[in-house]
């Protein structure tokens, strides 16, 4: 579902930053895998290459049989619309649309406008009584949540998340990975960024960055825990 082959990202003239190199990455459908780092390891741009939101400077990205790293501005198109859902960081929910609205935003965009219920997707994640709030109105908690309502909305076959637990109370952080680990078990290929080790428990897969290069792939240390069992 997601492949990267010999991946590398550069930054700036000169002595460039360099913020990946070398990744090779294969996530595939059903599967739920956090890359786990501190702050600039590379968690972030990973993930903005996946999605498409930028390009590599060398290697090749595929994602659901689509080469995006020498895609088409049409088919980046197409694939931002049916193929990735993005949970940001920083939300990036729309300030004149209610929580209702950013959600029924999201299955329309994907073409999934007529199958979408926006009031059950928010109770899903805890807004039932939220839906005619709007952005201002709702505490950054509650915000992050209705991005994440948004994404799940889209139904699209990959699901990228970046700190998607970031400015979550725990109970609710838990409610969310429940969520993210059903959208895997349904067939999607979940692919999280964190730098909270404790995410990392509930995974498939564990892949640890540190200065732009993975450093290990593979189950979490200890075993893969159940969500009963975390703490932060």
């Amino acid at each position: 579902m997601i492949e990267l082959l010999n991946v590398s990202k550069r930054f700036g003239d000169g002595v460039p930053i360099v913020a990946l190199a070398d990744v090779d990455l294969k996530v595939e459908a059903g599967e739920f895998v956090v890359v786990l780092g501190p702050s600039g390891s590379g968690k972030t741009t990973l993930l903005n290459m996946v999605g498409a939101l930028d390009n590599p400077s060398e290697g090749t990205i595929i994602v659901d049989g689509v080469d995006i790293s020498n895609a088409t501005r049409r088919q980046l198109f197409d694939f931002r619309r049916n193929t990735v859902s993005f949970i940001f960081q920083s939300f990036n929910i729309f300030p004149g649309l209610t929580a209702a609205e950013n959600v029924q935003f999201g299955a329309d965009a994907a073409g999934r406008g007529d199958e979408v219920n926006p009031a059950e997707i928010l109770a899903a994640v805890g807004l039932g009584d939220r839906v005619d709030q709007f952005p201002h109105e709702l505490s950054g908690s509650e915000q992050q949540r209705v991005a994440i309502a948004r994404a799940l909305a889209t139904g699209n076959p990959v699901m990228l998340a970046d700190e998607p637990t970031g400015e979550l109370d725990f109970v609710t952080g838990v409610q969310i990975l429940e969520l993210l680990q059903k959208q895997a078990a349904d067939g999607r290929a979940v692919l999280v960024v964190t730098h909270n080790r404790e995410i990392s428990r509930v995974a498939d897969r564990v892949v640890e960055l540190s200065s732009g290069r993975i450093v290990s792939d593979g189950p979490p240390v200890g075993g893969k825990a159940s969500l009963s069992e975390l703490h932060w």
